[in-house]
């Protein structure tokens, strides 16, 4: 473009991005979605991480029928567990998850099988519903397993048999995963509810500049002015992209004095969100903005009401929150072609960030590449359409 079209185009720039941010709805999504979303989000993750850290620390077993069972009671007191009797309605409590713990329990004929020699049968209730109760089970496994291992080893010692020569191999446990990696398996959301608040933030900025405009009849008389198509329309773009950009900015940085808020002392050592992850997630969302606003306006260019392009624009916010699917369901993990697919690649490159891995010029240079390619596409759909509209 000349001087002139340049000229043009930041005039409607600072025309469109003036009347964005006197948009109350859209000032409301940008306090709401970005400055409040990094504390909020970890808090609640923070919250549920330390409400199962409480009831590890309790160490309490539910157990129905422990008085038929006082060795097992020993066994379990001696581990520094609490035994509590279960509600005679635990069942149903189970089901409604008000009992958040699953329920040991022991048969009647318990004491008198275990004398003679024969196996009784524990059972351990809890609902897959109930995910708190749920959670529980490995640990009352845990516990079931050491104390069989205790009784099977008070028999062989009877019999003057030494336990040891039923433990061939001793097996020992090690996590490979960093703290990062796995602070980040509670934090996996994060890059989801950042890319979202990007997308809502530029949303109605987008429609508004397009079919509003066409809506309120505005579009028309701007179409009159000597400023080309193009002009107008990189004018437009950039105002959307201001807004969407100023979202990720917001978001990135609120999760720096969100950890303050950690409540799960697990999780504050593990989590460890710096001005450098901020600056890597900057990188990544910021070319993405731009695409997705570009998206959005060619969404809504060919609509002629707002209400209109809303609906059309659902398409682009329902592909973005099902692309969170594709890892879950992808049981290969991460794949090459990720990179590739626009939001798709820039939450996959962010969990890499919370991992604690390193990105390499490459890994950001694939999803710029495409955000700029998507823009570029968006923007001369926009102009021709605006060309298009000043002809008729």
């Amino acid at each position: 473009m000349s001087a002139a079209a340049w000229a043009h185009a930041w005039a409607v720039f600072c025309k469109e991005l003036l009347d964005a941010l006197r948009d109350r709805r859209t000032l409301v999504m940008v306090l709401l979605s970005s400055v409040a979303m990094g504390p909020v989000v970890l808090v609640l993750i923070s919250t549920l991480a330390s409400s199962f850290e409480k009831r590890a620390e309790a160490r309490e077993v539910v157990v129905a029928g422990i008085a038929h069972a006082p060795g097992l009671r020993n066994y379990l007191e001696r581990q520094t567990y609490t035994v509590k009797e279960a509600p005679p309605d635990y069942e149903q409590q189970l089901k409604d998850s008000r009992l958040q713990d699953p329920v040991l329990v022991v048969p009647p004929d318990f004491e008198p099988m275990l004398r003679a020699g024969e196996v009784p049968v524990l059972e351990v209730v809890s609902h897959s519903a109930n995910q708190r109760a749920q959670g529980g089970v490995g640990r009352i496994a845990g516990l079931l397993r050491g104390f069989n291992q205790e009784q099977a080893a008070l028999r062989l010692m009877v019999r003057g048999v030494s336990p040891s020569l039923l433990q061939a191999v001793e097996v020992q446990e090690f996590d490979l995963a960093s703290p990062a990696t796995r602070g980040a398996q509670l934090s996996f959301m994060l890059p989801f509810f950042v890319l979202m608040a990007v997308l809502y933030g530029a949303l109605n900025a987008a429609l508004d500049t397009t079919a509003g405009e066409r809506e309120r009849g505005s579009l028309e008389p701007l179409l009159m002015n000597p400023a080309s198509p193009l002009a107008l329309t990189v004018g437009k773009w950039a105002a959307v992209s201001a807004v969407g950009m100023l979202i990720a900015v917001l978001s990135c940085l609120s999760f720096l004095p969100g950890q303050w808020l950690l409540r799960s002392e697990t999780l504050s050592a593990m989590f460890r969100f710096g001005p450098g992850d901020a600056a890597r997630f900057l990188a990544l969302l910021l070319p993405l903005a731009g695409a997705l606003s570009a998206v959005l306006m060619a969404i809504a260019i060919r609509c002629k009401s707002f209400k209109e392009a809303q609906a059309n624009a659902t398409v682009v916010l329902l592909g973005v929150s099902m692309l969170p699917l594709v890892t879950v369901f992808n049981p290969g993990g991460e794949a090459a072609w990720h990179l590739w697919v626009p939001a798709l690649g820039q939450i996959t490159l962010m969990g890499r960030v919370l991992k604690g891995e390193p990105l390499v010029a490459l890994d950001i240079g694939i999803p710029l590449l495409v955000s700029v390619a998507v823009a570029a596409v968006g923007v001369w759909f926009v102009a021709r359409s605006l060309r298009a509209a000043a002809i008729k």
